[in-house]
């Protein structure tokens, strides 16, 4: 079952989120009946052993109004309520579709897992442009740690350790977490918004990779150290060796061996090993 497949009929359109008035979605979905525990054991039977759709579209409709209340508990991270609610509504899609009736719990009570975990992923993608938390231990301790924290400046040391200690995670963890969570994003290289505004953004305190002048004098001797050296090597080759490495090697518009046998009247292979104790003896002198 797929979020496309349930909202495939026009009359259903409240599974798909508050797409336009999040107050007139509200308002639909709260009139929306609330199943009896024995229609929604039927209803998930029926779409479990026929795969029937109607069944499922029903089972999720009934249970938008939970979603509601969920995606609210999550208001205070400035995303749009809509956009929370609508992550949710997928996470209670996938719990229908794997909702066991022989388990014998309620709907609401298996969904809850699902729809907070596609909520918290759309938080975490979406609370920062980077990404604050990774890892799954991390993802536990930004939700833990930003909950205890509404009421509170930087931790203590004191804080700190008992953080750590009902979270099950190390003193650094919870650290480093708080400094993520106060950090704020900020553009790496923002356009100024007049002409004569000077902005200081992280791209004019990054060092280009050449920037360092002593590297850039020495890079420029020895460069020109080496041509200094290969134009003396190339100066004790005889005139015909000279001619075929500067040809094969040094030229923008390269020669072939057969072109180069052709003007000294050789073989391409007689070519070859001319150009091969060139270069070895080039080698050698540059050595030297």
């Amino acid at each position: 079952m797929t979020a496309g497949a349930l909202i495939a009929r026009p009359g259903d359109l409240a599974l798909a989120g508050p797409l336009g008035s999040l107050d007139a979605y509200l308002e639909r979905v709260g009139r929306i009946p609330v199943l009896s525990r024995e229609d929604e054991r039927a209803l998930a039977e029926r779409f479990r052993s026929q795969g029937d759709l109607q069944a499922a579209r029903e089972l999720v409709l009934s249970h938008l109004r939970f979603v509601v209340h969920i995606a609210r508990g999550y208001s205070g991270y400035g995303l749009p309520m809509g956009d929370l609610i609508q992550e949710g509504n997928v996470g209670l899609m996938k719990a229908v579709k794997r909702f066991d009736p022989a388990v014998n719990v309620r709907l609401v009570s298996f969904a809850v897992h699902w729809i907070r975990a596609e909520i918290h992923e759309y938080v975490l993608r979406n609370w920062r442009l980077v990404k604050i938390a990774t890892t799954k231990a991390q993802r536990k301790l930004f939700f833990n740690l930003r909950r205890l924290k509404k009421n509170l400046s930087w931790l203590s040391a004191e804080e700190t350790l008992a953080v750590a200690r009902d979270l099950g995670v190390s003193p650094g963890e919870v650290t480093e977490m708080e400094k993520r969570l106060a950090a704020r994003d900020l553009s790496f290289d923002p356009a100024p918004e007049a002409d004569d505004e000077e902005v200081y953004s992280p791209a004019a305190y990054l060092p280009a990779p050449d920037a360092d002048p002593a590297g850039q004098v020495e890079e420029a001797e020895s460069a020109d150290d080496s041509s200094e050296r290969l134009r003396g090597a190339l100066s004790r080759l005889d005139t015909r060796s000279r001619d075929i490495v500067q040809r094969r090697w040094m030229s923008e518009d390269k020669a072939t061996l057969h072109e180069l046998a052709a003007k000294y009247g050789v073989s391409a292979e007689r070519i070859r090993q001319i150009e091969s104790s060139a270069l070895g003896k080039l080698r050698g002198l540059m050595a030297a």
